[in-house]
């Protein structure tokens, strides 16, 4: 009969970067802000990353392709350790940011807009006289 280990497997800052997607550079940065919980280490100061470890970043990471500010992953990941959570405070945050998102793009949707007219009606020619010019100037 083969004896089967059960302590937990660590992996090294490169390994857990790769199995998370998640830039070593990204992963200490994390660390620091607190997303993630300090790390076991090596007697030589290496961090060691457990699965739970590489899971946590995965989270992040997708928190963060999702546009959710640092401050925001926070609270997401505060409220993803607690078993005991109110859904409704993790829709409060969702909600918020997808408002933020929203009014983003009403904005963008408004600069695009206008950037098209402007672009369409400079001539792009030798002569001198730009409305995108005089319009950033604030002289239209």
């Amino acid at each position: 009969m083969r004896h089967v280990d059960s302590s937990p497997v660590h992996v090294a800052i490169g390994e857990a970067s790769r199995r998370s997607g998640v830039s070593a550079r990204m992963v200490r940065h994390y660390e620091g802000l607190g997303l993630l919980p300090s790390v076991a280490r090596t007697d030589s100061g290496y961090r060691q990353y457990s699965e739970a470890d590489v899971h946590s970043l995965r989270f992040i990471k997708r928190a963060r392709d999702l546009g959710f500010s640092m401050d925001e992953i926070g609270e997401l990941v505060g409220l993803w350790h607690n078993r005991r959570r109110a859904s409704a405070s993790v829709k409060r945050i969702a909600q918020q940011h997808l408002n933020e998102l929203e009014q983003r793009i009403v904005d963008m949707q408004a600069m695009h807009s206008t950037l098209a007219h402007l672009v369409h009606c400079c001539h792009g020619d030798a002569r001198p006289d730009c409305p995108i010019l005089e319009d950033l100037a604030g002289s239209a």
